[in-house]
């Protein structure tokens, strides 16, 4: 089952990429006591989470934050290198928190993977953005066809 509004994010852990090199974050490291962001995609560097989803939250980003959030985040159920190299190649290093789920662990105990073994990818992340106040969820949106029609940055400015 899916996660919901008024829910706590369940625990899991991320990796993310920093000057030192590969962090572990867990969920209480990202979201405790903070007001978050976060949105999530099936991959970094493929043509929709590249060039659609993505790129509104960097273009927004300033505009979230002056809403009140801490920080914004996105999960990719790629490797942490992956999420890193996608970080620079994006210019969003430094400014978007990128977290890698490499084995789909929050996704899953989130209820927001996604098979997409048909197209070669595997179990993946559904296309999600959420807003997160100190870990419980308060905005939830799901994508329920392919492409960004109501989980990018336009959809949460309303919500915020």
């Amino acid at each position: 089952m899916s996660i919901s509004v008024g829910d706590k994010l369940p625990e899991a852990k991320f990796k993310t990429m920093t000057d030192d090199g590969a962090k572990e974050l867990s969920v209480a490291d990202v979201f405790a006591g903070k007001k978050v962001v976060l949105f999530g995609l099936p991959g970094a560097f493929t043509p929709t989470c590249s060039n659609n989803h993505l790129p509104g939250y960097l273009e927004n980003r300033d505009a979230i934050l002056a809403r009140g959030v801490d920080t914004i985040a996105v999960v990719a159920t790629n490797d942490v290198h992956v999420m890193g190299a996608w970080a620079r190649f994006t210019g969003g290093e430094g400014k978007i928190l990128y977290l890698a789920d490499g084995n789909g662990d929050f996704v899953r105990a989130a209820g927001l993977e996604v098979d997409l073994a048909v197209a070669g990818m595997g179990h993946r992340s559904k296309r999600f953005s959420m807003i997160v106040d100190d870990g419980k969820v308060t905005a939830l949106n799901v994508e329920s066809q392919p492409g960004v029609n109501n989980s990018g940055a336009a959809q949460i400015l309303e919500q915020l």
